[in-house]
C-alpha cells in the first residue's frame, strides 16, 4: 500500500483542512488507478488548490527529452497547472501564495538522473523559503532497496541530472530520499513523510502487486527502469541508446 493508497488514514492531523497543491505526474495513482488528483479533490481531509507537474508533464505530454512545458488550467478539476519543467524547476512564491503545503506523489525509477527527486529537492527549498510545509506519499523504488551501485556524484558536477550527491543507483524511496534531502541539506523544511505499508527492500516492482503507470513515456516497464541505471550513462556519449 503506497503513501497514496493510505492517504485517508494516515495523512498527519495537523493539516486536517489544509490548502494543498499536489505534485503529480501520470503514475499518482492508487491501487484501483484512481489518480490522486480526483483522490485529493474529492478528500474531505484536505481542499485542493493548485497541481504542479514535473519533467515530461503532470499528464505526460511531452513526451520528448529535455523538452520543456508551460502551465495551463486542467479541464477535470478547473484547477491551475504549474510546471516546475518550463522556465523555472522551483516553484515560484506567488504560486505557493494561498496554499498551506505541498503533497509530492511521485514515482521514482531509483536512479540518480531520473529528474522527478530533484523537482523534489527544490520543492523542499521552495517550501522551506516560503514557511510552507511539504508532505510526500511514499512510493516503492521500482528496482529495490536491497542494492546500491555507481559512483556517488561530484558536486562540482551538479545539475538538475543530478543537484546532491547521490550514487547512481540510489536504492531509497522517494519518501526515504525526501529524508535524505531535508536531514541533509534543507533542515527548515517542513517534512512529513506518509510511509508505505508491506514493503520490503528486496522487492522488485513485479512483487509489490501494484499496477504499473508509465512515470514518463519513455518507461513502459519495471525492466525499463531496471535497465535505466546503465542505460542513461549512453546518453553521455554519442552512441543511441
Amino acid at each position: 500500500r503506497t503513501g497514496l493508497d493510505r492517504f485517508e488514514r494516515a495523512f498527519p492531523k495537523r493539516w486536517t483542512g489544509a490548502r494543498i497543491g499536489l505534485v503529480g505526474h501520470p503514475a499518482s495513482i492508487d491501487a484501483g488507478l484512481a489518480h490522486a488528483s480526483e483522490i485529493l479533490q474529492c478528500s474531505r481531509k484536505v481542499r485542493l488548490r493548485a497541481l504542479f507537474g514535473p519533467q515530461h508533464g503532470l499528464l505526460g505530454q511531452t513526451q520528448d527529452n529535455m523538452v520543456e512545458w508551460e502551465g495551463f488550467r486542467d479541464p477535470f478539476t478547473r484547477l491551475p497547472v504549474f510546471s516546475l519543467y518550463g522556465a523555472v524547476r522551483k516553484p515560484r512564491p506567488e504560486w505557493l501564495r494561498g496554499l498551506d503545503l505541498l503533497v509530492v506523489d511521485l514515482q521514482d525509477a531509483g536512479s540518480r538522473y531520473y529528474t522527478f527527486i530533484w523537482t523534489l529537492a527544490l520543492c523542499l527549498e521552495a517550501c522551506a523559503e516560503a514557511g510552507k510545509a511539504i508532505v510526500v506519499l511514499d512510493r516503492p523504488n521500482p528496482i529495490g532497496g536491497a542494492l546500491v551501485e555507481g559512483p556517488v556524484l561530484d558536486p562540482a558536477y551538479a545539475s538538475f541530472v543530478g543537484l546532491k550527491p547521490l550514487p547512481v543507483r540510489h536504492g531509497m524511496t522517494i519518501g526515504e530520499i525526501a529524508r535524505y534531502l531535508h536531514g541533509r541539506y534543507y533542515p527548515d523544511a517542513d517534512l512529513d513523510v506518509v510511509p508505505m505499508e508491506g514493503w520490503a527492500r528486496g522487492y522488485g516492482f513485479r512483487r509489490t502487486g501494484l499496477p504499473w503507470v508509465m512515470p514518463s513515456p519513455n518507461l513502459p516497464t519495471p525492466d525499463t527502469a531496471l535497465v535505466y541505471p546503465g542505460m542513461c550513462l549512453l546518453e553521455g556519449t554519442n552512441l543511441s541508446e
